[in-house]
């Protein structure tokens, strides 16, 4: 497993952690001091406010799960990788795609999300 490899499963599980303290401590791990999320429904500046973008997901979509989809496209210090979320082993009705860029020490500096598939309002 390449590290860009290991480092989008490493986010995966941030965003599927339910322990408010073990989500804070794998965001503090996961991302630089300086780090920013930004995706069509959410901006984060720093990993206090990721980890609580996070915890908002989580409260907006009890049950669901964040999955890798498809290898992890990377090169110089930058990444991409498709995700789903949806209730375990069933069809996700959520699928997007991520672009991280690191500080150069392994760590994330940046997201940039974008929603490829979000169930229509009711």
């Amino acid at each position: 497993m390449s590290s860009f490899d290991d480092l989008a499963q490493r986010y995966i599980d941030a965003w599927n952690e339910s322990d408010p303290t073990v989500r804070r401590a794998a965001v503090d791990a996961l991302f630089s001091a300086d780090a920013s999320y930004v995706d069509p429904l959410a901006v984060a500046q720093s990993p206090e406010a990721i980890a609580a973008t996070i915890a908002a997901v989580q409260g907006q979509f009890p049950g669901f799960v964040f999955r890798l989809l498809g290898p992890v496209d990377a090169h110089h210090d930058q990444a991409r990788f498709r995700w789903e979320l949806g209730p375990a082993n069933e069809e996700a009705p959520i699928v997007g795609f991520d672009v991280v860029v690191t500080d150069g020490a392994g760590r994330i500096q940046k997201v940039m999300g974008f929603l490829d598939k979000v169930p229509a309002a009711a």
